[in-house]
Parts: structure tokens; sequence; C-alpha cells
């Protein structure tokens, strides 16, 4: 949805410059489109800032997780609200299970149980059985905290059969079954079942090699040190949790309370009871310095009690015991044999509480289902508005493409008439040009006929003035010749230029044969022109061809007159 917005308001953007940089000026359609552009904007700011805000909240409530839970339980319900709001189904049950273990690692176990089961109601919502595995894994090991063996395996086993599915649908796939087996392992062990714990953690070590696990080997070597100590194999469980303390002190350091307990056990049993006195100490100052795995301080408190007892110290003994109770109490007397049945009342009051949600849930549903029945006829209307916005820009545009097509050909064709035009002037001067030469012709003509008729009668006429008028004659037919030039080259200018510039070669008289040709004078034309014989023509035109490297297939009127 996000994404849809994204790109509409930048198809809305490009509309407006668009509009602008054509038209130059702000049309009413433009000032429609203006407001949709920046409600659109205001609607990503607001998603991209309710972003921003949940990933400060997130960030904020894991580095208070362990210093401050209740504030970090604070802002990972405000992530939770946020998420629930943006309809960001999947994101809000990853914050459920953050907030969960928060109250998992101090013992307020009834809380971090309610809101699991509120992330199962979530979980209908969309389709994730990896997430949905998660959220039976934590439910077992809850179960598994009240020594309810039946429920805790039952939930452990849905969350590892959930797996195996995945696990059959891709092979390939990130899913690791190594981390679920180690639960179950770690749970028998809870439960002091350690035969039991012992396949399943066989069956952990298996997938561990055969897959690129999550979970660390130290972790199993963990259960396999505790399952040794339980075998009476102590001093080989010692030399497993040595090798092992360094990744735990580096890696987990709050688990130590576990490390630590579990290692004094194994030196209480092997009677070096200072040692073991140690590492409970140790235990109980990593979960006050942690604020975590206060659960199992009542079972820290009860094994110093049996350890002040070997030592025969009773006071201490007592003291101990007495802490051991308190919490107990405190953390929903989850060990005594007495209040198992604790658990079954709260049983109930999840039943009652999950019919009463249920209702809630329906409503809720018809409620959202409303809201996007309003939701989709706002995005049915946003999205038409865009589509007639789009579909009116798209007739526009083409209009005015449509009108800049029309004005170009009027453009070129209005060209192509004043080049026909200017072809057409070419051809009447040409054609004056070839009738004045024509004149010229009948002039020469005439004036030859003129001076025979002089030198053959010259009765009564001086032979000075006769031959002052011939030479006259003859000057002013060079003087219309060079006339006739000029204005065929003001005419043909650019045919004069070009032949010249291919051919500068050819010779004046050269040029004359070519100029006339290009008025399709034949060459009787052009030897009366001229005062020379056709034969002479014939030559010159020969010479010219031979200048110009044409060759017999190529005609020599066409050659010029397609210069």
């Amino acid at each position: 949805m996000v994404i849809i917005k994204i790109l509409t308001f930048h198809s809305i953007k490009y509309m407006i410059l668009k509009n602008s940089i054509i038209n130059k000026k702000w049309t009413p359609n433009i000032y429609l489109v203006l407001v949709l552009f920046f409600f659109l904007k205001i609607n990503i700011f607001y998603t991209q800032t309710t972003n921003k805000k949940t990933a400060t909240y997130i960030e904020k409530a894991l580095k208070l997780k362990t210093s401050k839970p209740d504030s970090s339980i604070i802002l990972f319900q405000k992530s939770i609200d946020l998420y629930l709001k943006e309809k960001d189904t999947l994101n809000a049950i990853k914050t459920i299970l953050e907030k969960a273990f928060v109250y998992e690692t101090n013992a307020k176990y009834a809380k971090s149980y309610d809101i699991l089961w509120k992330a199962l109601i979530y979980m209908d919502k969309i389709d994730n059985d990896g997430l949905k595995s998660v959220v039976y894994h934590r439910i077992g090991r809850i179960y598994s905290y009240y020594k309810r063996e039946d429920k805790s395996i039952e939930y452990l086993n849905k969350a590892l059969q959930t797996q195996k599915k995945l696990h059959k649908r891709a092979p390939n796939s990130n899913y690791n079954l190594a981390p679920y087996y180690y639960s179950i392992a770690a749970t028998y062990r809870e439960l002091v079942k350690p035969k039991i714990g012992q396949i399943y953690l066989d069956s952990c070590y298996f997938y561990f090699k055969k897959e690129k696990s999550k979970i660390s080997k130290s972790l199993l070597d963990f259960e396999k040190a505790n399952l040794l100590n339980y075998n009476n194999k102590s001093k080989e469980a010692l030399v497993v949790m040595d090798e092992i303390y360094p990744w735990f002190k580096k890696n987990t350091p709050s688990y130590l309370v576990l490390f630590y307990k579990y290692w004094g056990d194994i030196h209480l049993k092997l009677g070096e009871l200072k040692k073991s006195e140690d590492y409970y100490l140790k235990s109980l100052q990593v979960s006050f310095k942690y604020n975590s795995h206060k659960d199992f301080t009542p079972l820290i408190y009860e094994k110093l009690a049996e350890l002040y007892v070997t030592k025969k110290e009773y006071q201490k003994a007592y003291q101990n015991l007495e802490i051991a109770k308190s919490l107990d109490a405190k953390f929903f007397d989850s060990r005594s044999i007495e209040n198992q049945s604790l658990l079954e009342i709260k049983d109930d009051y999840r039943l009652e509480k999950e019919r009463q949600e249920k209702i809630i849930q329906e409503q809720y549903l018809k409620q959202l289902e409303q809201e996007e029945q309003i939701i989709k006829l706002q995005n049915i209307i946003l999205i038409g508005s865009i589509i007639f916005i789009l579909l009116f820009g798209f007739l526009y545009f083409k209009n005015l493409r449509t009108k800049h097509k029309t004005e170009k050909e009027l453009i070129s064709r209005t060209k192509q008439l004043e080049i026909e035009k200017t072809k057409e002037l070419l051809e009447l001067k040409n054609r004056e040009l070839a009738a004045s030469a024509l004149q010229l012709i009948e002039k020469d003509e005439f004036l030859k006929e003129l001076k025979t008729k002089v030198r053959t009668g010259g009765d009564g006429l001086k032979v000075q003035e006769i031959n002052k008028v011939l030479r006259s004659v003859s000057v002013n037919n060079n003087k219309n010749w060079e006339e006739f030039k000029m204005r065929f080259i003001e005419v043909n200018k650019e045919f004069y230029d070009q032949i010249f510039a291919k051919f500068p070669n050819l010779s004046q008289g050269d040029q004359k044969i070519c100029a006339l040709i290009k008025l399709n004078f034949s060459s009787k034309e052009m030897s009366r022109l001229l005062g020379i014989s056709v034969e002479s023509v014939h030559t010159l035109r020969h010479r010219i061809r031979k200048k110009m490297k044409l060759s017999r297939s190529i005609n020599l009127e066409d050659f010029i007159n397609s210069i």
C-alpha cells in the first residue's frame, strides 16, 4: 500500500511539473491534482513517521529489557499498539514475543502466558507457521516452569511438528529443527528425566551436524554436561563445563545464572562444598546484576540450604530455605507440588477469558470488515480519481501532440511549397535566359548577314566607317555574352558554385557549354550562339566529359542537370 502511494505521489508530481513547463500557467485541473498531491504526501509522511516512531520504541525497549524491564514492557506495548493500528499484524506478533520474553525473565509467567495466547489469536489473521511454532514453543516452556509435563511436551511437540512440516515443504530453506529438539531435551532435564532428555539431545546433535543450525554447540554441550552429572559422571561433566564456559561468559552472560547453578551442583555431588558454594553465590549475583532468571533463584537458595545442612551450618541452611519458600510463593508457588493446581485455575480463567475475547474478537472483526469496506471504497474512489486524472492527462497530452504534429506538417508543407515556388521561379528565369540567348543568336545572325552585305555591296560607303561599325558589333557581342553570363550566375549561383568546386579544372569556355546545357540548348543552338561549328561544340562536350571523368553510360545533360 505504501509503495502504491509513493508511485502515485511521483506520477502526480510529474504531471504538475509537466503541466507547468508546457503551459507555463496553472489551470483549474492542476489545482485538483495539487490537492491530491499534498494529500498523498501527508499520508506517506504519516506512515513513515509512525514506522520511525515504532522503530525508536523497540530500540529503546531492547536496551532497557535487562536494566529497566518495566520501562521496556511499556515501550514494547506502545510499539504493539502502533503496529495494530497500522494493521501490521506480523510485526505486532514479533513485538509481543519480545514483551513476553521480558515477562518470563522476570518470572511474570502469568502475564507472559496471557499475551502469548493473544499472539495466537492474532496469528489467525496471517499465514505464518514459522512464527506460530515459536509461540507454541514459548507456551510449552511456560507450562514446564509449572511442572506441567503433559501440556509442556504437547506444545513443544506442536512447535517441533510445525517446523518439520515447513522443512518438508522447503528442504533447502532456513528452518532449523535442532533448537526445537534442544528445548524438549532441556525441559526433560528440568523435569529430572535424564533418559528421555538424552534421546532428544541425540536428535539435537544429529540435526546440528546436518543443518546450518542457529543454535550454538555450547548450549548442547551444557545439556550434555548435566546429563553426565545425572549419570554419576561428574568429573567428565566438569571437563565439558570448563570447555564451554568462555563461550557463555562472552555471548550470554545472563545465562550464567543457570550455568553457575549447575556447575555448583556438579561440585556438590563431588563433595567440593567450597567451590559449590562459590558458584551458587555467583549465580545469584548474575541474576541480580542482569535482572534475569529470577524464577531460578528459589532453586539456588534450596541448594544452598542443602549445602549448609551438609556443612552442619543449620542457621544458614534455615535462612536460605526461608528465602527459597518466600521467593517460591512470590513466583506463583510454581515449585511446590501442593500448589500444582494453581495453573488449573489459571487454565479455567484462560478459557473463560478466551470465550469473552472471542466475542470481543468477533465484534472487532465485524468492525474491521466495515472499516475494510470503507477503506476499499476510499481506495476505489482514490484509484478512480487517479485513473480519471491520468486519462485526462493522457488525452490532453495526446491532443497537444496531435496539435504539434499538425503544426509541424503545416510548416513542412509551407516549406515544400516555398521550395516548389523557388524551383518554378528558377525555371522561369532560366526560360527567360534561354529566350535572351536565342535573341542574341538571332541578333548575331542578323549582324553576320549585315556584315556580309556591307562587305559585298560597299558602294557609297567609306571603308573606315564600315570597319568602325564592324568593331562596334564585335564589342557589343562580347558585352552581351558577359551580361548573359552574369544573369545566369545570378539565377543559378548554387549550380555555378558546385560545378566550380567539383571541377576546378574547367575553363571559362567549358563553363559556357555547361551553362548552355543547363538551359537545355542543343548543339546547333550552341554553335550559333558561340559562333563555332557544331563539330566544335561536340569536341568541347567530349573534352568536358573527359575532365569530369564520366563513363559512356552517363548522359552529360542528365549529369549537369542533377547538379
